[in-house]
């Protein structure tokens, strides 16, 4: 049974070396958390593990609103992976451990429970996501460099797996050099594919072409924003972080072997610039599976693996206030919100969720959270997306009203032209009255951008990701 130690916000750990203790109002995010624990298993001073000294010195428990489920979230799964309870989510259909369901803290401290050494989680993680590694099984290091032993391996295989739950069923290329990757999940009887959008992008006069990689983080969605086609089709299934994971992973091994192609002159081939931003826009509302995203988000920016910083990873929201909230406090990546109206009548008709969180508590958070700062060089902002539909928000006194909502917050506004798609009962903008707007909104001196359309003949731009089709029976 586990002992009690009640903490109040602000109060350090006790239970951690001097030089490991913080304040839970400064730990601001999940796995951080876990790293704490972790390193405290393996500074050499002791060596009793993580778990065990869990189970002997603290439950931790806060009357933060914020600290709470984090700390709750942990115990719980730590003490369940202890036992060997491990969460359905985190195993596949053999009752194997799916590792890219783990921070590298969690993978450190999962190895440490196998008798394993610190070293194994490293040199298990740069296979996973080091540049040019990406592996699908650990036999695929036999012959190479730094390769894992045969014991390992047949041991390793019995417990765990590096299986994203993902399997790539094919790729179709727009005429403007847009992927769209269509995925089904694996041992789930679930109908639609998930879509992965890669997205090169080469500006006039920039030294630096990247590509931006949309994930997707359900399967559908239940927000139904009404221009959305991916709304259409209701929530399907969660995702879990393995398998937003393994969107990113397999997008590098896509563009891994474009380039190789391109470079031995194969015909068609066409060389895809770097991945260097993440957006999570695909399918689905992130912060409705803010648990996987906010692990997900944590594995990608690691610095030893995917290598994405946490300023070019983005995670969009239609709005839910109070995981909005927790997930600013409590990751560096970016936020974007998807406002799409500037009243409370409009945008309860186009995004439903408006309902239950309107624009006074979205606003209100947002100016909370990105307080505007002229003083600050680079103050953290919100990147504001707001689709451009004809004759329902895009007229000039709406973009007055933008200028005013967004007056004390720290932002930037991107403009989206909306993409049709089959059955929808809205038309876009025309650039003209576009642009008009835009230049409202730069008259009051805000960053304001447009979006360009890319891949919508494959049905791979912004709002038309998803299929109809139903469940199998």
């Amino acid at each position: 049974m586990l002992s009690t130690a009640i903490l109040q916000p602000g109060t350090a750990v006790a239970c951690l070396p001097q030089k490991c203790r913080q304040p839970l109002s400064q730990l601001p995010s999940l796995s951080q958390w876990t790293l704490l624990l972790a390193r405290n298993s393996i500074s050499g001073r002791q060596s009793t593990s993580a778990l065990s000294v869990l189970e002997e010195r603290v439950t931790l428990a806060s009357t933060s609103t914020v600290a709470q489920p984090q700390i709750t979230s942990v115990l719980e799964s730590l003490q369940g992976r202890q036992v060997g309870r491990l969460k359905p989510e985190l195993v596949d259909k053999h009752g194997r451990i799916m590792l890219k369901n783990l921070t590298k803290a969690e993978l450190l401290m999962w190895l440490e429970q196998q008798g394993e050494r610190p070293q194994r989680a490293r040199h298990l993680w740069r296979w996973m996501y080091f540049k040019d590694h990406w592996i699908h099984d650990l036999d695929e290091t036999h012959g190479r460099q730094n390769s894992f032993g045969l014991d390992f391996r047949r041991s390793f295989k019995q417990k765990a797996t590096l299986d994203g739950g993902l399997e790539l069923l094919s790729t179709h290329k727009a005429a403007d050099g847009t992927c769209k990757m269509l995925f089904k999940l694996k041992d789930q009887q679930v109908a639609g594919a998930i879509e992965t959008v890669l997205i090169p992008v080469t500006r006039e006069g920039s030294l630096r072409p990247r590509t931006t990689l949309c994930v997707s983080s359900q399967v559908g969605c239940a927000m139904n924003c009404q221009f959305c086609y991916t709304g259409r089709m209701g929530l399907r299934a969660q995702l879990s972080t393995a398998q937003i994971v393994e969107q990113v992973v397999e997008a590098m091994r896509l563009a891994s072997r474009e380039s190789e192609a391109a470079a031995l002159g194969l015909p068609g081939a066409a060389p895809l610039p770097p991945i260097t931003n993440i957006v999570f826009m695909g399918m689905g509302e992130p912060l409705h599976n803010l648990s996987a995203v906010l692990s997900a988000v944590d594995i990608m920016c690691d610095g030893t693996g995917l290598q994405f910083s946490h300023n070019k990873v983005t995670v969009s929201t239609v709005g839910l206030v109070p995981q909005l909230r927790y997930f600013v406090q409590n990751s560096p990546a970016q936020l974007a919100v998807s406002l799409h109206a500037t009243t409370d009548e409009v945008r309860k008709k186009i995004v439903p969720v408006n309902r239950k969180w309107p624009l006074v508590d979205l606003i209100g958070s947002l100016r909370e959270l990105f307080p505007r700062n002229p003083a600050k060089s680079h103050p953290r902002h919100v990147l504001i997306e707001y689709v451009m539909l004809r004759d329902v928000n895009d007229t000039l006194e709406d973009a007055h009203r933008l200028v005013g909502l967004m007056q004390d917050i720290e932002c930037k506004i991107n403009l989206i032209m909306f993409n049709l798609h089959e059955g929808t009962q809205f038309t876009a903008s025309s650039m003209e009255q576009v642009e008009a707007f835009r230049d409202v909104v730069m008259q009051a001196r805000r960053v304001c951008t447009i979006r360009d359309s890319r891949g919508d003949d494959e049905m791979a731009a912004c709002g038309q990701l998803g299929s109809l089709e139903e469940a199998p029976a």
